[in-house]
């Protein structure tokens, strides 16, 4: 089938290059030019496992081509997916939709008979019925559905190739006929499809994101909760997810989460929550909110005591910049948030992370910054350890210790293995956890 994607970011992007995979013709459409300039090349805009090569490989077939233009999108297809940005409003925590609207509202004029706009962007519950209101007044032969993306930063090409599930909120046969075509391989494979109204749609993406998220916080309040008994969180959270009805997933304790989608999607939430006047169903989700918020300043508080109580004229060693790995993202970075609350308490702070030096640089460009973990490390204090690359569970203890001016680390991420930290001779302190000592610890 011909469709259009507008929107080449990180969602968009991703489904673009798949779907030319699986044998559609795609046209990805985006207002940067520098953008649609690389993406025409083969570069992809973002890090992501696998997708340079895929981009490269549909781009060369001829399946998949770039265009800054809505009205060029308008005449190449009459199958449209939106999957532009929707941030936090500018003062507020609702979800900002001007960039969806925009898009509907540009392309309504110019939509050829029969044309159907599939939205992928994250919305608050009701968006998919203000606009097809609003495209019925424009384009009266066309409809509007909403089918949500449930990707995993790190994983977003597989997670495209073979979702959990493909959710789609329609209100008319042919939409969801049309959406099935496109689909195909992926339900002859077996994947799930569930056909709904678009307003369950809509939830399901941002019900299951506040899910996780209240899952990861309820793991860090027991956390703090271990720090105060003396126990150890990990050990309980591998108790507790013995049982099946809980699991282990998102049950791993530590710095919380971040990126683009948590923080953000919560908050619009609950604001859209209280709109609809049930606000008090999802209080909870403030909570949440404030738990994850919480465990930075509790990371930075617990790296102050291992540095004696000041952070003036110490120098730390952070492992990690993006908000998780296997992704250059660091939006909204918990390590990035921790390393740069610290520099500004008086640390010297040098930071490693094997994919997103460029884009913290950016960001937090008073930070310093190598791609050389020896050389983070070199005479440094306290060792922080903030997003959990495996890269650094490889980390030899005992090579580095003697780069360092004393052998104590903060695994705020919990993945690193205690034992062999100790018997090189650190001192390794984490979230909920007793502290654990090496013999010659500094």
């Amino acid at each position: 089938m011909r469709m259009t994607v507008i929107g080449t970011g990180y969602v968009g992007v991703v489904h673009a290059a798949c779907m030319a995979d699986i044998g559609h013709e795609v046209l990805g459409v985006d207002i940067d030019e520098e953008r649609v300039a690389a993406l025409t090349a083969g570069h992809a805009p973002i890090y992501e496992a696998g997708l340079n090569a895929l981009l490269a490989r549909t781009v060369k077939s001829g399946r998949l081509r770039f265009s800054t233009s809505t009205t060029e999108a308008a005449r190449f297809a009459r199958l449209h997916f939106v999957c532009v940005g929707t941030p936090q409003v500018p003062g507020g925590e609702a979800a900002d939709t001007r960039h969806v609207d925009a898009v509907v509202d540009g392309m309504a004029p110019h939509l050829q008979p029969g044309s159907l706009i599939v939205g992928k962007s994250t919305v608050p519950v009701g968006t998919t019925a203000r606009l097809a209101a609003r495209l019925r007044a424009v384009a009266p032969h066309s409809e509007i559905a909403w089918n949500p993306e449930f990707l995993r930063e790190g994983f977003a090409v597989a997670d495209t190739r073979r979702p959990e599930r493909i959710v789609v909120g329609v209100e008319s046969r042919r939409a969801e006929a049309t959406l099935r075509e496109i689909y195909e391989p992926m339900l002859i494979s077996g994947v799930p499809f569930f056909s709904t109204d678009p307003a369950t749609a809509e939830l399901v993406k941002v019900a299951s994101n506040a899910f996780l998220a209240t899952k990861i916080s309820f793991i860090n309040a027991m956390a703090e909760v271990c720090d105060a008994a003396g126990a150890d969180v990990v050990t309980l959270a591998e108790a507790v997810g013995q049982d099946s009805r809980i699991g282990h997933r998102f049950l791993q304790p530590g710095l919380g989460f971040g990126g683009s989608c948590f923080p953000k999607d919560i908050r619009a939430f609950a604001a859209r929550a209280e709109e609809l006047g049930v606000g008090d169903s999802i209080a909870f989700l403030h909570q949440v909110d404030e738990i994850n918020t919480r465990q930075r300043r509790r990371t930075v508080d617990m790296a102050r005591n291992l540095v004696g109580g000041s952070f003036t004229d110490r120098r730390i060693a952070v492992l990690g910049a993006a908000f998780k790995p296997e992704s250059d993202d660091v939006r909204d970075s918990p390590a990035l948030d921790v390393a740069a609350s610290i520099r500004r308490v008086g640390a010297e702070v040098r930071v490693h992370d094997p994919e997103a030096v460029d884009n913290a640089r950016r960001k937090f460009p008073g930070l310093q910054y190598t791609l050389d973990v020896p050389k983070a490390c070199e005479d440094a204090d306290l060792v922080l350890h903030l997003t959990a690359w495996p890269e650094y569970r490889e980390i030899s203890p005992a090579e580095l210790g003697p780069v360092v001016r004393s052998r104590k680390i903060l695994d705020a991420r919990d993945t690193l293995d205690a034992a062999s930290w100790q018997s090189a001779g650190w001192t390794l302190s984490a979230l909920g956890r007793p502290r654990i000592s090496g013999a010659y610890a500094a």
